[in-house]
């Protein structure tokens, strides 16, 4: 079968990555200011409004599309796969490079930033940085992880298959998913309205950090052998 240009390339300039994070620094001081915290109340109170019926049942069947385990699992298969049939473990390299960045930046944060879930019955719940919550409170709801995970795993599988997907195909894998699990996150009270807004900058940010590795340079163990040889993967695609 004829492959296609895989259109995957290294983004050209870095302006991009220094907006995406000054924009999630600015939200995140904001934030912590008091600012938009009314914003966040009033989204979630109107989607509360509509915990019911149909709309609130499709969100939930959506929202599956961001889940990491399945999402982390295909990209596995899709790059054992394609390094099978380019006898190179380096499509490998893309999966196991993003597994270890989200979760190296996801879950500090989290953790850092201590906000309670819309679904908290606390009174300051929408605080960030809120030293009062007890110590059995979910406080983890800053930025979504469920956003950053669908940007950044939705980015690997178009980096995997983009020789076999149309330019159409590719740019509906990289927005439909992240754009639907957005909106759906937000309208389940899963997260807050600045939780996804913060997902989707810091998931364009790691996305476009890992399109820029020359995953065909990336220095491997001389035991593997023949099987260090070049993928053609995203950047180092033809």
């Amino acid at each position: 079968m004829r492959l296609r240009d895989s259109g995957a390339g290294r983004p050209s300039g870095w302006w991009p990555e220094a907006l995406l994070l000054a924009g999630f620094v600015a939200l995140t001081a904001a934030l912590a200011a008091g600012a938009l915290l009314g914003v966040d109340t009033a989204v979630s109170r109107w989607c509360f409004g509509h915990d019911h019926g149909l709309p609130h049942a499709l969100a939930r069947g959506l929202n599956f599309l961001g889940n990491g385990g399945p999402l982390t699992a295909l990209a596995a298969v899709a790059a054992a796969w394609l390094g099978y049939q380019r006898r190179s473990v380096r499509p490998l390299l893309p999966v196991v490079a993003a597994f270890l960045l989200t979760g190296a930046v996801i879950v500090p944060l989290k953790r850092w930033t201590d906000r309670a879930a819309p679904r908290s019955t606390l009174a300051d719940r929408v605080e960030l940085f809120n030293p009062h919550l007890p110590p059995t409170e979910y406080a983890d709801s800053y930025p979504s992880g469920h956003l950053v995970n669908t940007i950044v795993w939705y980015a690997i599988l178009v980096l995997l298959l983009a020789p076999w997907l149309s330019r159409a195909g590719r740019r509906w894998l990289r927005v439909a998913p992240p754009a639907i699990v957005g909106v759906t996150t937000v309208f389940l009270n899963f997260h807050w309205f600045t939780d996804s807004v913060a997902g989707l900058l810091l998931g364009l940010l790691l996305a476009r950090l890992l399109a820029r590795v020359r995953w065909d340079a990336v220095p491997l163990p001389p035991f593997l052998g023949a099987w260090r040889r070049p993928a053609h993967v995203g950047a180092d695609a033809p």
